[in-house]
C-alpha cells in the first residue's frame, strides 16, 4: 500500500509539471530569446563601429591641432584624456543599454546604488582620488607627454597621463605606473632651461689667467656648435674641494634634458685644451 501510494503522487507531480509545460508559450519565448540576441549583436556592434569611428575623429583632430602649434607634449596629453573620457563615456552608454535589453531594471539598480555605494565607499576612496587627482595634473599642466620628470624616487620621460594613473618610462625602459594619488610632488624638468656645473679637477691652483684664457677659447670655439645651450658658458672661477684640492668650475645653461650631456661634452673638451697646455688635472682623490 506504501508503495503504490507513493508511486501514484510521484505520477501526480509528472502530470503536474507536464500540464505546466504545456501551458508554457514556448514559442513566444524563443522569439523574445533570439529577438534580444539580435539585438545584443546588433548594439555591440553599432557600438563598435561609434568606439572606431569616435578614436578616429579625435585622433585626426589633435594631429591636425599638433601640426599648427609648438605644443606636441600638451597635445598629446590632451588627446590622450579625450580618448579615456570617450572610451569611458561610451562604455557607459553601452552597458546602460546592454541591460536594458536583457530585462534587467535599471532603476532599481540606480536606486540600490546608494545603498551599496555607501558599503563600498571606503574602498573606492583610492579611485576617486586618482580621477581628482588626475584631472587637476591635466588640467594644470603640471605633466605632459615627452617631459622629463621626477616624481618622489621614480625619475624618467612621461609616456601617457591619465586620469587614473601616469606612465613614466625610466632609463633603463622600466615602464612605471604610478597612481596619480600618490602624485603630489613633481619635478618637471623640460620646462625650464637646466643648469649643469663643469668642475674641473686641477692638481694645483695653477695659472688662473691663463686657465680661463684656454677655457674661453673652447667656448668660443665650441659654443656654435652646440644648439643645445641657451646661454653662453659663464666661467665661475677657482673653487676648493672638501679634500682641500682645487677645481675651476664653469655653468653651462642648456635645453631641458640635454644638460648633462652637455656637461660632458665641455668636461672633455676643457680636459684635453688643458692638458695640451701644460696644465696638469688631478686624477685621484687623497685619502685622509
Amino acid at each position: 500500500m506504501i508503495y503504490l501510494a507513493s508511486a501514484d503522487l510521484a505520477t501526480k507531480k509528472a502530470n503536474a509539471i507536464v500540464r505546466y509545460l504545456e501551458r508554457v508559450n514556448w514559442e513566444n519565448i524563443a522569439d523574445s530569446l533570439v529577438s534580444r540576441v539580435l539585438q545584443l549583436i546588433a548594439i555591440t556592434i553599432l557600438f563598435l563601429i561609434v568606439k572606431r569611428f569616435g578614436k578616429f575623429l579625435i585622433h585626426r583632430g589633435f594631429e591636425h591641432y599638433r601640426q599648427r602649434i609648438d605644443a606636441t607634449g600638451r597635445v598629446n596629453t590632451m588627446g590622450a584624456l579625450a580618448q579615456n573620457t570617450f572610451a569611458y563615456v561610451l562604455a557607459f552608454f553601452y552597458a546602460y543599454t546592454f541591460l536594458t535589453i536583457i530585462g534587467i531594471p535599471i532603476g532599481t539598480l540606480i536606486a540600490g546604488a546608494g545603498i551599496v555605494g555607501l558599503a563600498v565607499g571606503f574602498g573606492a576612496q583610492g579611485f576617486v582620488s586618482d580621477l581628482v587627482n588626475g584631472f587637476f595634473i591635466i588640467m594644470e599642466g603640471q605633466l605632459d607627454v615627452g617631459d622629463s620628470v621626477q616624481i618622489a624616487d621614480i625619475a624618467g620621460t612621461v609616456t601617457a597621463v591619465g586620469l587614473r594613473t601616469t606612465k613614466v618610462t625610466s632609463a633603463d625602459g622600466t615602464l612605471n605606473y604610478i597612481p596619480n594619488r600618490s602624485i603630489t610632488i613633481v619635478r618637471n624638468l623640460s620646462r625650464n632651461a637646466m643648469t649643469a656645473v663643469v668642475s674641473i679637477p686641477l692638481a694645483n691652483g695653477g695659472n688662473s689667467a691663463k686657465i680661463e684664457e684656454i677655457l674661453t677659447q673652447v667656448n668660443e670655439s665650441l659654443t656654435p656648435n652646440s644648439p643645445e645651450l641657451t646661454a653662453e658658458p659663464a666661467l665661475l672661477g677657482l673653487n676648493q674641494t672638501s679634500w682641500g684640492g682645487f677645481v675651476y668650475q664653469v655653468q653651462l645653461t642648456a635645453k631641458p634634458g640635454t644638460q648633462l650631456a652637455a656637461q660632458r661634452k665641455f668636461l672633455t673638451a676643457y680636459v684635453d685644451a688643458l692638458t695640451a697646455a701644460g696644465i696638469k688635472m688631478r686624477t685621484t682623490v687623497p685619502t685622509k
